[in-house]
Order: C-alpha cells, then structure tokens, then sequence
C-alpha cells in the first residue's frame, strides 16, 4: 500500500499546557490527563491487533482475513509483513520476550512462537480460551481474552499460572483487549470504547484510565472505515505511548502527565 502521507500534521508537536480536556477532568483522580506529542500515519489496511515498541522498532499484528505480523516505518506508517497467518487463523495481540515473539489467535486455541531475528516458527502453544490482547511483565506472559480475566502465563511452556479479575469501583471491568504493560501497571484496551484503562497486576483494581474519544473522532472523521480504538505501544525510551486503532488512518503520540 502506498504510504499515507499528512504533511500538515506529521510530526506536529503541541504545547504541554493544559488542553481543554485536561482542564474539564483535572479534577477527576480517575481520569489520566496527557499531552499530544506527534500525530502520524497509519495503515487502514491493518486491523490492530497487538502494537509495541522493541529496541527502538514497531511491531504491529493483524486479524482477519489479513493476518500478519509487521515491522511498521513509523514516519510512513508503512508495513514491511514479516509474518503471514493462513486463513483459517485469526490473528491477534502480540508480545516480545527473551529475543522470542508470541502471537496468539482468536477462536483456534493456539499460539505462537517465532525467533525475533529469523522470523521462523519455533513452537506453537495451546490454551482454553479465546485470545486477544497479550503483553508481559519481564516474567509472565499477560493474555486477555475480552472478558474482565487477565491470566498470567509462563513464557516456557505457556501455561497458566495465576489469573485476575479486573475491576473498577467494584465492578467488573470487561471487554479487555489490546494490552501494555508500562511502569508497574497493565494498561488495556477495553473493546467498542475509547477508553484504555490503567489496572493494578497485584489486585486488579482500575486505578486510572485514558478517554481518547478525541482520537476517534479524528480517525473516524478522516476515514470513515475506521474501526475502534486499539492499540497501545510503550516507548521505554522516550516515556511516549503510540495510540491507533483498527483500519485507523492515523496513530498518536502521546505522554501522560
């Protein structure tokens, strides 16, 4: 696909001083405020299933009838496909541990494992759920599986090992999706909103939570195929987050404040 292209707004950089979203919830504990550090190119043929930075490069996975796993030119939003799943799977998030990538499916019960640098199958892995978003802890794989369980596995022999139900204020917090673990907390997509909530691995407990309806609405505007919110990449570096969404024709650079 040809590379979509914003010169207007590629790499438009704001003023961290308060926006009027900030200002309207500043008051709000729950509600994470954030500064909008670059707005860039997305590919609206992906279907974003997992999204992450590693040693400075963007990983994004696919579902669908186009399911692959691609090395993304973030200037271009361009994807150089590394890895391409048959029809009859569904591919979903992705994760990067121990120079290994771990891809899960959605309805097949099977995962994969594949050498970072060579790109060959190594294993595949089974499970008895469904599979959708998927990050880690330096230690465990983290897989959700659009209910309110996250379940801890380990990178081994991928099986589970503990599991947690998320909650907000008491009640579950479900459609989990896309995940991220960033500085101690696991930050998830919850399915069909705009918001990414901020969950405690020790107890569960949704102690914050992005709204980015203002990015919807933009990607939505732009191209009306745009699909929801998901897609959360951690820049361990710079401390920003690249936000987009499935079919999106932009993703976002943000930083919480």
């Amino acid at each position: 696909m040809k590379p979509f292209i914003l010169p207007f707004i590629l790499f438009v950089f704001v003023s961290c001083s308060p926006n009027k979203k900030q200002i309207e919830t500043k008051n709000d504990t729950s509600i994470l405020t954030y500064s909008t550090r670059a707005v860039l190119p997305h590919d609206t043929q992906a279907f974003t299933e997992g999204l992450l930075f590693y040693n400075g490069k963007v990983f994004e996975s696919t579902g669908g009838s186009q399911s692959w796993i691609a090395e993304v030119d973030i200037e271009s939003g361009a994807q150089d496909k590394k890895i391409q799943l048959t029809k009859e799977y569904f591919g979903e998030g992705i994760t990067i541990l121990n120079n290994k990538i771990y891809q899960l499916t959605w309805k097949n019960k099977v995962g994969f494992i594949y050498d970072l640098h060579t790109y060959k199958k190594l294993a595949e892995f089974s499970y008895e759920f469904e599979g959708w978003g998927m990050t880690h802890d330096h230690h465990h794989l983290i897989v959700s599986n659009g209910t309110e369980t996250l379940y801890f596995l380990d990178s081994i022999e991928c099986k589970v090992k503990k599991k947690i139900s998320v909650k907000e204020k008491g009640a579950k917090a479900t459609n989990l999706n896309e995940l991220e673990f960033i500085e101690g907390y696991i930050f998830a997509n919850q399915w069909e909103t705009n918001y990414i909530l901020k969950i405690d691995p020790n107890n569960g407990e949704v102690v914050g939570k992005l709204d980015l309806s203002e990015f919807v609405k933009k990607a939505k505007w732009m191209y009306p195929q745009a699909d929801v919110l998901n897609g959360i990449a951690y820049n361990e570096r710079t401390k920003d987050i690249l936000i987009t969404g499935k079919f999106w024709p932009l993703s976002f650079f943000i930083r919480l404040n």
